[in-house]
């Protein structure tokens, strides 16, 4: 199935709470059914989408959940929210990266895990985590949003790349910010004769996965080498997390790193278009046109298309999974995840998603969503 649109009406109220807020996250991969792609809102999603039957339950008791950092405003939210109106639930959220929560669930650390890639069958993350679970787990997206190029070149606002270029930066095969060839794809524009300076994710990351995807797969005479959440190219330096991506590249001139949205805008840096087209939750709805469910069952692993030739579309969208058992072993476990999960897909909460730099769940994809929360038992 394809994902709705976001509707544009909807993208304005994202880019103005961005701005108004001044905070954020937003944060796939595809691999033939085991990786992700992404969701995004609209003007059909969330308001009259389907609701979970645990969307209105409180649970007394405790949740622990880690992973993505792409989600931690939204879900830092949805936590805050959800006790202010069950006031007997605490749950906690560690934003440790997406490598670090997958594996604190199949060690069965955490009730939850929070991922920018589905589970992935090649690593054999599904078997551990049905192991871990004693049942199927689950990928659900929730989050979705897109990865901003943040830059930080003196006297430089705005700047156009394309694949082969951004492809070509984060490999070290440009090395100055003058080079004809980003001249070429910027004319007019004054560009520096500045070193440039990656800055990578040094912890595994679904963001990294989706950007290396992304590269593989938009240019891969440049980008040989296959997505993965480690990162693996030669040139540049490695930060923590989102947060110490954004900050590094904040710090220095001639910076360049992959970041969430909603974390670009936090950070008040400037990110690049890619092929002319603007970074805008409008341009990210129309990227997330060809994405298609690739999950069975009621698994929900996503598959986007990164090489959409569709008229203003930003093609580097992700989605943050949930990654869930579809049955505990504590029942009352079970229930307490569906209840809270049930609130965080709710028409409700996902439209308060705009203000923190995220866009609501497509309305074809909430309802699946909401469908295969309440199999949890």
């Amino acid at each position: 199935m394809k994902i709705t649109r976001i509707g544009r009406a909807s993208s304005v109220a994202v880019v103005a709470a961005l701005a108004l807020a001044a905070c954020g996250s937003s944060s796939n991969s595809d691999s033939s059914g085991n990786s992700a792609g992404s969701g995004g809102s609209g003007s059909g999603a969330a308001a009259g989408s389907a609701t979970a039957s645990g969307a209105g339950d409180c649970f007394s008791g405790s949740l622990n959940a880690e992973g993505s950092t792409a989600q931690q405003n939204a879900i830092t939210q949805a936590i805050s929210s959800y006790q202010t109106k069950c006031s007997g639930a605490k749950v906690s959220y560690n934003g440790t990266g997406s490598g670090a929560g997958i594996t604190s669930f199949i060690a069965k650390q955490v009730d939850f895990a929070g991922s920018d890639s589905a589970l992935n069958a090649d690593k054999g993350e599904p078997a551990k985590a049905k192991a871990a679970c004693g049942s199927d787990a689950l990928n659900l997206p929730m989050v979705t949003g897109p990865i901003a190029v943040a830059f930080n070149v003196k006297g430089v606002d705005k700047l156009n790349l394309t694949p082969d270029l951004i492809a070509k930066i984060f490999s070290g095969k440009i090395k100055k910010w003058n080079d004809p060839a980003i001249a070429a794809a910027n004319q007019g524009a004054k560009l520096p004769d500045t070193n440039i300076s990656v800055f990578f994710r040094s912890d595994e990351s679904g963001t990294t996965d989706n950007f290396t995807n992304y590269m593989n797969k938009t240019a891969p005479t440049v980008w040989t080498e296959k997505k993965s959440k480690k990162w693996t190219g030669t040139v540049g330096q490695g930060k923590s997390k989102t947060a110490g991506v954004a900050t590094a590249v904040k710090a220095t001139d001639g910076g360049i790193g992959y970041i969430e949205w909603g974390y670009a805008v936090q950070n008040k840096l400037h990110f690049a278009s890619v092929n002319g087209v603007e970074l805008t939750g409008a341009s990210a709805g129309n990227a997330v046109e060809a994405a298609k469910v690739v999950g069975t069952g009621k698994d929900l692993s996503l598959k986007l298309d990164y090489t959409t030739k569709e008229a203003g579309a930003y093609p580097i969208v992700l989605v943050t999974y949930e990654i869930v058992c579809s049955k505990y072993a504590d029942a009352t476990k079970g229930k307490n995840v569906k209840a809270f999960l049930s609130y965080m897909a709710s028409p409700d909460f996902q439209k308060t998603l705009e203000g923190v730099g995220a866009a609501p769940l497509p309305a074809a994809i909430q309802t699946k969503v909401v469908d295969s929360i309440n199999s949890i038992s």
